[in-house]
C-alpha cells in the first residue's frame, strides 16, 4: 500500500523544479494511497490537488490549505463528507465521483465553503436516493453546478419549498443504508479472517513438505545421491508448474466470484493483485538457473572455442596470440579460436579498422614466409622445368639492366658548350629546300614569321 512521502511529492513536482513549499498544483493519482496526510504541512500554497483513483477512506489533514481551489477525490473509499468546512475557505470545485458516500446529510458541512460553485457526487450510493438532487440544491445554496448540470433558479426555489419533506425521506433512506452497510462490513471482516486462516494453513503445509523432502534426501545412500541431484531440478520444475496452475485457478475463481462494490472489496482486490505479483516474482526467481562455469580448456589440455564479448572500445580489447590458439579479451570476456596450424606469436600483429571496428590478426605460420599482408601463401611444387624457366627470366632481366657503351653515346662533360652544333647519331631526315630571295616564285610576306 502507498503512502504520501516527501520523495513522492518531489517526484511529482518536476514542473516546479522539485520545490514543494511553493507548489501550486500536485497530482498523486493512482498511487494506492490509503491516507491523506502531510500535504497541509509541506504544500500550503496548493491551489489544485489531484488524488483520484486511490484508496483514501477519509477526508482529513487539509485544514491548512487556505489557497486550495480544486480538490479531486474521485474513485476513492470515502463514505462521508467532512473536515472541509474549516480551513478550505477558497474551495470552488469538489469532485467526489464514484465513492461510497451514503450519508447525504453530511453535505451540509459544505455550507461554510461559501465560494464552492461545483460539486460532483455521481456514482455514490447517496446519488440513488429519492430526492437526492433537490436536497443538495436546497442545502447548498451557493452551488451553481451539480454533477455537471447547471442549477436553475426555478429549480432551487422548488427545492427550498419541498426541503422539509425531502429531508425526512433522505434521513429514512440513510438509516436503511447504514444498517445494510454494517452487515456488509461484518461479512467482509469474516471473509478476511477466513482467508488469513487459510493462508496460515497453506504455509504450514508447504513448510512440512519442504522439511520432509530435505530429510529424505539427506538420509539417502551415497550411491544414489547423484541420481537425486539430477532429478531435483525436474521435481522443482514440476512443482513450479503445479503452483502456477493452482495460482491460475485461484485467480480465475477470484475474478469470477460475485461480490459487492464496497471499500472492503476494493481493498480485497488490491491485496489479491499484490499477492499475484509476489507469487509471480517467486516463480521467476525459481526459474532462474545459475550458469555453469565456463570451460576454457579440456582435461587433456586442448583449448576450446569461446565467444562471450560484444562490441567494445579498442582500449578494452586485449589480443593474445599463442602457437596453437589466439585469444581476444574484451572487458574480461574471452573470445578464443583454436588454430589449425602452429603460428609464430612473435611475428604476429593485430589491427582494427576505425570505421567498421573489424579486428584483423596476422599470424604467420611456422616454416612459411609472409610477404606483406596479402593473406596466406600457397605452397608451390618445384620441378626442374620450372626452375630453368625462373633462371631464364632472371637472366633476361639482368641483360636489360646491363649498359653497352658501343650502343649508346654519352655527352662529353668537358665540352658541353660547343662552337658548332653536332647532330646526334640518329637517322637524319632529308633536308628541306628553303626558297631564296632570288627565286622568281619567292614572295616575301611580312605577316608570316621566319622559318628559322
Amino acid at each position: 500500500m502507498g503512502r504520501i512521502t516527501e520523495d513522492l511529492i518531489r517526484r511529482n513536482a518536476e514542473h516546479n523544479d522539485c520545490i514543494i513549499f511553493s507548489l501550486e498544483e500536485l497530482s498523486l493519482h493512482q498511487q494506492e494511497i490509503e491516507r491523506l496526510e502531510h500535504i497541509d504541512r509541506w504544500c500550503r500554497d496548493l491551489k489544485i490537488l489531484y488524488l483520484q483513483n486511490n484508496l483514501i477512506g477519509k477526508i482529513e489533514n487539509v485544514s491548512k490549505l487556505k489557497k486550495l481551489e480544486y480538490l479531486n477525490l474521485a474513485l476513492n473509499n470515502i463514505e462521508k463528507i467532512e473536515n472541509l468546512e474549516a480551513g478550505c475557505e477558497g474551495l470552488t470545485k469538489l469532485d467526489l465521483t464514484v465513492n461510497f458516500i451514503g450519508e447525504l446529510s453530511s453535505v451540509k458541512t459544505l455550507q461554510h465553503n461559501i465560494h464552492l460553485k461545483e460539486l460532483f457526487l455521481m456514482g455514490n450510493p447517496c446519488a440513488d436516493f429519492d430526492g437526492y438532487r433537490q436536497f443538495v440544491v436546497a442545502a447548498l445554496q451557493q452551488l451553481k453546478w451539480l454533477d455537471g448540470k447547471e442549477i436553475e433558479r426555478s429549480e432551487r426555489i422548488q427545492a427550498l419549498q419541498d426541503f422539509p419533506v425531502v429531508e425526512q425521506q433522505i434521513r429514512e433512506q440513510e438509516k436503511a443504508y447504514c444498517l445494510k452497510r454494517a452487515k456488509d462490513k461484518e461479512e467482509a471482516q469474516r471473509k478476511l479472517q477466513e482467508e488469513e486462516n487459510k493462508g496460515e494453513r497453506e504455509g504450514r503445509h508447504t513448510g512440512f513438505d519442504g522439511r520432509w523432502y530435505t530429510n529424505i534426501s539427506a538420509t539417502l545412500p551415497s550411491s544414489e545421491e547423484s541420481k537425486d541431484d539430477v532429478q531435483a531440478p525436474e521435481i522443482q520444475e514440476e512443482e513450479c508448474k503445479k503452483k502456477k496452475s493452482d495460482s491460475g485457478e485461484d485467480d480465475l475463481e477470484f475474478w469470477n466470484k460475485p461480490s459487492l462494490y464496497t471499500p472492503e472489496s476494493r481493498l480485497e482486490t488490491l491485496r489479491h493483485m499484490e499477492k499475484q505479483r509476489k507469487d509471480q516474482e517467486k516463480l521467476s526467481e525459481k526459474k532462474k538457473k545459475v550458469k555453469p562455469p565456463r570451460v576454457l580448456i579440456c582435461e587433456d589440455g586442448r583449448a576450446l572455442n569461446v565467444n562471450e564479448p560484444k562490441y567494445m572500445d579498442t582500449s578494452l580489447i586485449d589480443v593474445d596470440v599463442q602457437p596453437t590458439y589466439v585469444r581476444v579479451m574484451v572487458k574480461g570476456k574471452p573470445f578464443r579460436l583454436v588454430l589449425p596450424a602452429e603460428v609464430k606469436p612473435d611475428s604476429s600483429s593485430a589491427k582494427r579498422a576505425q570505421t567498421t571496428g573489424h579486428l584483423v590478426v596476422y599470424m604467420p605460420k611456422v616454416g612459411e614466409i609472409i610477404t606483406g599482408c596479402q593473406g596466406t601463401s600457397k605452397p608451390v611444387k618445384s620441378t626442374p622445368d620450372s626452375s630453368r624457366e625462373k633462371t631464364n627470366k632472371r637472366s633476361q632481366q639482368m641483360e636489360r639492366l646491363e649498359v653497352d657503351p658501343s650502343k649508346h653515346a654519352f655527352p662529353d662533360v668537358a665540352n658541353i658548350v660547343q662552337a658548332k652544333k653536332h647532330t646526334p647519331r640518329r637517322v637524319q631526315a632529308e633536308p628541306k629546300i628553303i626558297p631564296s630571295e632570288g627565286d622568281p616564285d619567292f614572295e616575301d610576306n611580312p605577316e608570316v614569321p621566319p622559318l628559322i
